[in-house]
């Protein structure tokens, strides 16, 4: 807690408090008189959390589909338009800032369900990403055009109101990503 304290120039309480909380959402482990830890990573739990994320997300991907406005389509056309001009630029070797790129992929899906009308359904999904989207960072791969294409057919299906292609692009996306990360895990580890 000094280390922490130090270097962030934070009172131990503040630390005690936001540790509680990332150990609340699963990123830390409390340990017994010994303070924190980060919360570990497995590959089932990884499976678990895309599992859900996919429950989460095609309902509410649904629900924005047949409810979205205007606003809503508007949102995801600009959330796309950020997220395929980092892709393209990594996609020809331009060694992007790889968080951006993540912040951006978080954004899209973001944009994709936010129509749903439905704040719980939103806040639900945003902590099942988040602990998703720990995995990402720690493999932190990218697909190449494989994503971006998945990423301008979920564009599509939005705009057309697609909802079963939108359904099976959301799942191969997000299964293609599990496997993905963990080949690239594996090569990491070997």
């Amino acid at each position: 807690m000094e280390e922490l304290r130090t270097r962030y120039g934070v009172s131990v309480p503040t630390l005690r408090e936001a540790l509680s909380r990332l150990a609340s959402e699963g990123l830390a482990v409390a340990e017994d008189q010994r303070g924190f830890a980060v919360a570990p990573i497995s590959e089932a739990n990884l499976r678990e959390l895309a599992a859900l994320r996919m429950l989460i997300e095609l309902h509410a991907l649904e629900r924005s589909f047949q409810v979205g406005d205007v606003e809503w389509s508007s949102r995801v056309v600009a959330a796309h338009h950020k997220l395929s001009r980092i892709e393209q630029r990594m996609i020809a070797g331009d060694p992007c800032d790889r968080i951006e790129w993540k912040r951006y992929d978080s954004g899209f899906h973001h944009a994709l369900i936010m129509g749903c009308g439905s704040a719980e359904l939103l806040a639900v999904h945003g902590s099942v990403f988040d602990r998703y989207l720990r995995y990402q960072m720690v493999y932190l791969t990218f697909r190449g055009q494989i994503a971006a294409d998945e990423h301008q057919a979920l564009l599509e299906a939005a705009l057309e109101r697609d909802v079963a292609r939108g359904k099976e692009v959301l799942v191969r996306h997000i299964e293609g990503g599990v496997e993905h990360a963990l080949r690239a895990h594996a090569a990491q580890r070997a």
